[in-house]
């Protein structure tokens, strides 16, 4: 966690800006974050970023909105031309995150805040730290929310239980609340709508700033008819991936699923499918075109990902040691899978 010094000094920033802009990561951690410090300040704005890093493509909403703060929520990487463009601009910059960094690379005028860095070395959801800031009972469900579908479970769990004992399930399993509980419908909800377009994405999230309750969610009206249409035309194609890769698996140590299609979902499948192959590495590549997303899951499987893209010009990786995020090239994709399979045998 942040130490009590590390929050005071959040909170100092937070009440210095009066136009903020926060970036933060297009999953339910990084929405939730923004929610939680939106909601408790009541004002500023809020962008999500769907690739990375995050680097002058999303500059334009700085010269659209004129912040006088810049917040980056759990946002693995930035590009060192975006932190010199708000430098220039005497920006302030306060980057909130659980990722581990290349912190000597980091430039001195970032106000950077990781627990990995402190002495409790730990790296919960931001989503959590966000929380802790705030500490508004209000805005328990978007922890809960936030944090189960980064599998994680928050000491809050049991508080939220007794407030909303419909809405969770006795479970000490983030992702079993994830997928069975109505929380976790939530969740899911918010993570599916973020996927649509960028309209509907902004409209989803002015309605959830504004919402009292996670009932107010989960009850389909006007506000949110939409979001709700696209939740289940989404996840019955989430639901059909699924069912073709556990018909596709062979048995081995290794579920390898690919699929292509309009919508990246490969984040959400291997999630789900780790959940349902605990003991497996889990990899979901997406492709549309000439390069392919992949999302990993598994014990210890960063440094084993890390390694085998060494051997692949112009790939991407990283995220947390059980979870990963790379990219290659189409034709890239059988090598790697090869290669991943033998970097594993390395440990029987």
């Amino acid at each position: 966690m942040l130490t009590e010094k590390e929050n005071q000094e959040i909170r100092e920033h937070l009440e210095k800006a009066q136009n903020p802009l926060f970036y933060f990561d297009n999953d339910e951690d990084g929405l939730c974050s923004y929610l939680l410090l939106r909601r408790f300040l009541g004002r500023g704005n809020g962008v999500p970023v769907k690739t990375s890093p995050l680097d002058m493509s999303y500059f334009r909403r700085v010269e659209e909105f004129l912040p006088d703060y810049v917040f980056i929520l759990d946002q693995p990487t930035v590009s060192r031309e975006f932190f010199e463009a708000l430098h220039e601009r005497n920006i302030p910059i306060v980057w909130i995150d659980h990722h581990e960094i290349d912190k000597d690379s980091l430039p001195d005028y970032v106000y950077h805040y990781n627990p990995i860095y402190n002495e409790s070395g730990t790296n919960e959801p931001v989503a959590d730290l966000c929380y802790r800031l705030v500490n508004r009972l209000e805005d328990l469900w978007l922890l809960i929310v936030g944090c189960v579908a980064d599998k994680y479970m928050p000491e809050e769990y049991s508080e939220f239980l007794k407030k909303y004992p419909d809405l969770g399930i006795d479970s000490v399993s983030p992702f079993d609340i994830l997928y069975n509980s109505e929380i976790g419908k939530i969740a899911r909800m918010i993570g599916t709508g973020l996927k649509d377009r960028t309209s509907l994405v902004m409209r989803m999230i002015r309605f959830l700033i504004g919402v009292k309750t996670p009932y107010e969610v989960l009850e389909e009206k006007m506000d949110n008819h939409t979001m709700h249409k696209h939740f289940s035309k989404i996840d019955e194609r989430l639901q059909k991936y699924l069912q073709n890769a556990r018909e596709g698996f062979d048995g081995g140590d290794v579920l390898f699923f690919t699929y292509q299609g309009a919508t990246s979902m490969s984040a959400d499948i291997a999630n789900r499918l780790s959940h349902e192959f605990p003991d497996k590495v889990i990899v979901v590549g997406y492709f549309n075109g000439a390069r392919v997303n992949l999302s990993i899951r598994g014990k210890s499987i960063r440094e084993k990902v890390l390694k085998v893209l060494e051997n692949f010009p112009l790939s991407t990786g990283g995220g947390h040691v059980n979870a990963v995020g790379a990219q290659i090239d189409y034709d890239q994709l059988e090598s790697f899978e090869e290669m991943l399979r033998e970097e594993l045998k390395k440990d029987l």
